[in-house]
């Protein structure tokens, strides 16, 4: 047979095979990141010796960041081309095509006639860009961070071992060589390490560790210390700083790190990098004079100590605009062969009966969409709405709560229904006098709704009638004082579940229930552990797993290193009801969660807005004493340049 025909027929299998592969039950879950799809994050640069010439040195795709300039490597690793000593070798994080991964990037760039005026991209100056993915995008799904490259060994942060233990950390530290893809772990089983640095002459790696204490539930700043060991094998580790992270070194005997740092001056709603000479003790401003409303992140300097680098918000001009990789949905890869994964650009998503139809806040606003993106119809553009819910038989209507988020037991918070299909949306008011009435869900023969209230002075369970809200009845399903929240009914009817705090009531420490609709059969789900969060349970359409976001795997990151997330440890998990099976969907840094699972299988495959979103609008971390003034249009958070 000729060769060509060969090559045919195997294609063909395994085009069809990937087909075949997709069960005919398979489904879809959606998910909120706080912030991430304003990120927009690229990786620039600057001369030290003066701020004329910003460059942008990584490609607008997705988000790139944590870079590292790499000073050397090895001629003879067959993904890399050869050097150019003239180009910028970059190292970084990427999270395109739904996975994080490692790039090297090598780019010849053309200095001579830049416009002195402007920021430039690489992309705009550059003679070659040859691109290489090192690590991540294929394989076992993990976050990947903080990678440096020495000879052909690549040092980074991995988070694809499961420790088998809750709410511990997954983060460890990795080699790989190259050119032989041999990958060792270089951090003790049962450590976590976070931001690893490895030394000039690649001997010494050091790290931010909890060590055998493990993490405690902090966010503001990481009770790590600083551990240094041997690069090749991870071996001779020793703790040389009590209290510290980032660790930055200088020579193969000095490194800097960092200890309850501030990132911003006082008086500034932004970070920006800055010089400090070691000598004179002076400082020198660097990105505050090129893009002073941006925020900076995560600096790193060249080999020859000419130029900084970092990462900020690319933006696409003073505007603050974009129009590429401007996705309403972000498709997210995962090894659930029977699940496909989306990042939703808005908050407490739910899919409409059938799966065609998205419902979402956006903080303020109430929305629907099609699931393929069209169709954006705005429902309310004003108010704070939270939790949506569809009515399974009266086609179009959708449940939601109204008020403020994350309030006492007494606030004015209501639960409304909303006939989305009327040419003017109507509410129904289905709750009276607040108390904090919030996460309405329905039983599958549109009957009911299950919602908490704070009406008794804790939160606790209640079912109600679910056209004419409690006045058509009204039911109370728990009671205790304890917070009961965040509920969601099984598509057979017999069970609901929900997030609680009556373990240790008051700590907001919550663990996932199940009860009966008629107050039987209280059954425990699953706790993170001690003084754990586990959140937003969502049942799967055949009544056999929930989705919950949960801190399980504790925190990836230094959350210093991200912009605000109150809950930088939160991620997507799924599990059947018995406890077993427990799998991680997401993993990153971020704060994943509001998790819904729809009945449609969406094709894993990005969704872009059809109208431009402004970018670059997230917060930076609040603890940092961020002024509010909320009455100024330029305290607003913008694009940078």
């Amino acid at each position: 047979m000729h060769p060509i025909h060969l090559i045919i027929i195997f294609s063909i299998f395994i085009i069809t095979k990937s087909i075949s592969s997709t069960p005919a039950s398979a489904t879809s879950i959606i998910f909120t990141t706080l912030g991430r799809s304003r990120y927009a994050f690229d990786i620039f640069s600057l001369p030290l010796d003066t701020t004329a010439h910003e460059l942008q040195l990584t490609d607008g795709t997705s988000v790139n960041f944590n870079g590292h300039f790499v000073s050397s490597f090895n001629s003879n690793i067959n993904t890399v081309t050869d050097a150019d000593p003239s180009s910028v070798k970059l190292l970084y994080v990427t999270e395109r095509n739904g996975t994080s991964s490692i790039y090297l990037d090598e780019v010849s760039v053309s200095y001579p006639g830049l416009d002195h005026n402007r920021k430039r991209s690489v992309i705009e100056t550059e003679s070659t860009r040859s691109q290489h993915r090192l690590v991540g995008g294929n394989g076992r799904v993990s976050m990947k961070d903080k990678p440096s490259l020495v000879g052909d060994l690549l040092v980074y942060v991995s988070t694809h071992e499961d420790t088998g233990v809750g709410r511990t950390s997954w983060a460890a530290v990795y080699s790989t060589q190259l050119s032989t893809g041999l990958t060792r772990r270089l951090t003790p089983e049962g450590i976590a390490d976070f931001s690893p640095a490895v030394s000039p002459s690649g001997l010494w790696t050091a790290v931010a560790s909890s060590g055998e204490k493990g993490w405690g539930g902090e966010v503001q700043e990481l009770d790590t210390d600083i551990y240094v060991f041997l690069t090749q094998n991870g071996l001779d580790r020793v703790k040389v700083v009590e209290h510290g992270g980032w660790p930055s070194w200088v020579d193969d005997s000095t490194f800097y790190f960092h200890r309850r740092v501030a990132t911003r001056r006082p008086g500034s709603d932004y970070r920006h990098i800055e010089l400090y000479d070691v000598v004179s003790g002076k400082f020198k401003e660097l990105t505050r004079l090129v893009a002073p409303k941006a925020n900076h992140y995560n600096p790193f300097i060249s080999p020859d100590s000419s130029r900084v680098g970092y990462h900020k918000c690319r933006g696409a001009g003073s505007n603050g605009k974009m129009i590429k990789n401007d996705l309403f949905l972000e498709s997210i890869k995962t090894q659930a062969p029977d699940v496909s994964l989306f990042r939703i650009d808005g908050s407490f998503p739910s899919f409409s009966p059938d799966g065609s139809r998205i419902a979402y806040v956006r903080l303020p606003g109430l929305y629907v969409v099609n699931s393929d993106g069209s169709g954006n119809r705005v429902l309310n553009p004003d108010i704070t709405a939270f939790s949506t819910a569809w009515d399974p038989k009266r086609k179009g209507v959708i449940y939601t709560s109204i008020g403020p988020t994350f309030a006492s037991e007494d606030t004015d918070v209501d639960i409304f229904s909303i006939d989305a299909d009327a040419d003017e949306p109507r509410f129904t008011k289905l709750t009276f006098g607040g108390q904090n009435n919030a996460f309405p869900a329905v039983s599958p023969d549109g009957k009911w709704v299950v919602f908490r209230s704070g009406r008794t002075g804790h939160k606790n369970l209640y079912i109600m009638n679910a056209v004419e809200g409690e006045k058509g009845g009204l039911t109370q399903l728990t009671n205790g004082p304890w917070s009961d929240t965040m509920c969601n009914w099984s598509p057979d009817g017999e069970w609901i579940a929900f997030a609680s705090d009556r373990h240790n009531p008051g700590s907001g420490s919550f663990r996932l229930y199940m009860i009966h609709p008629n107050g039987t059969g209280l059954r425990h789900l699953i706790h993170s552990g001690s003084a754990g969060r586990t959140n937003h349970p969502w049942f799967s359409p055949d009544g056999k797993r929930i989705v919950f976001t949960s801190d399980y795997a504790a925190v990836s990151a230094e959350p210093i290193s991200n912009p605000h997330h109150y809950q930088p440890y939160g991620e997507i998990f799924t599990m059947k009801l018995d406890g077993s099976e427990l799998t991680r969907l997401t993993h990153n840094s971020f704060e994943d969660g509001t998790p819904s699972w729809g009945p449609k299988y969406m094709k894993p495959k990005n969704v872009e807005w059809s109208i431009d979103e402004e970018k670059c609008s997230f917060e930076d971390c609040q603890w940092l004493a961020i002024s509010n003034r909320l009455d100024v249009d330029e305290a607003k958070i913008q694009c940078g340049g």
